[in-house]
């Protein structure tokens, strides 16, 4: 008898995603109906993540918590930016898995699959009202601010080289370094 395949409908990937059990350190996504594992971060991509970090915590113009491993739903998946800037206390009783709305700002630091950071990710946070995407593009040595999200992608872009500053809107309201990225 010849074996006969049974591909998973995208709801029962789902549910295999959610009780999937990931190696520590790395990072599961769901995305466009792919699971995409991601292994633990290399040192260049942590420390592109500390500098962000530092800037937000220092130079803005507001208070905000920054997540680093916060599991967002958005109309493409479910999504771990690297890091999510929010409200102080806005994940406070969250689950896992949560709404995005309320978030101000995602970024992402490509790694491995640099395609998924720049569109189906993209394209996630601006289908989920996510006011401002933060690109850190470690092989195109860009950093990229995507704002003002419609019709499920970002109208404005805003690129500069590893190097040259980029002014953050309003609620951040500073320029960030990209200098030490190089």
């Amino acid at each position: 008898m010849p074996a006969i395949e049974h591909p998973l409908s995208e709801g029962s990937l789902l549910q295999a995603f959610l009780e999937l059990d990931t190696p520590l350190g790395s990072k599961a996504e769901f995305i466009e109906g792919e699971i995409v594992v991601t292994p633990p971060p290399d040192g260049s991509h942590e420390t592109a993540f500390s500098l962000l970090n530092r800037q937000f915590m220092r130079k803005a113009e507001t208070e905000f918590d920054l997540a680093g491993a916060k599991g967002l739903i958005t109309p493409k998946g479910r999504f771990v930016p690297d890091g999510t800037v929010s409200p102080v206390g806005h994940f406070e009783n969250a689950e896992s898995w949560a709404d995005p709305s309320g978030v101000l700002l995602v970024f992402e630091v490509t790694s491995t699959n640099p395609f998924k950071d720049r569109g189906p990710k993209r394209e996630g946070y601006a289908a989920a009202g996510i006011p401002c995407y933060l690109l850190v593009d470690r092989d195109a040595g860009t950093v990229t601010l995507f704002t003002n999200p419609e019709d499920g992608d970002y109208i404005t872009t805003t690129k500069v080289e590893f190097g040259k500053p980029l002014d953050l809107p309003a609620p951040f309201s500073f320029t960030l370094d990209t200098g030490p990225l190089r």
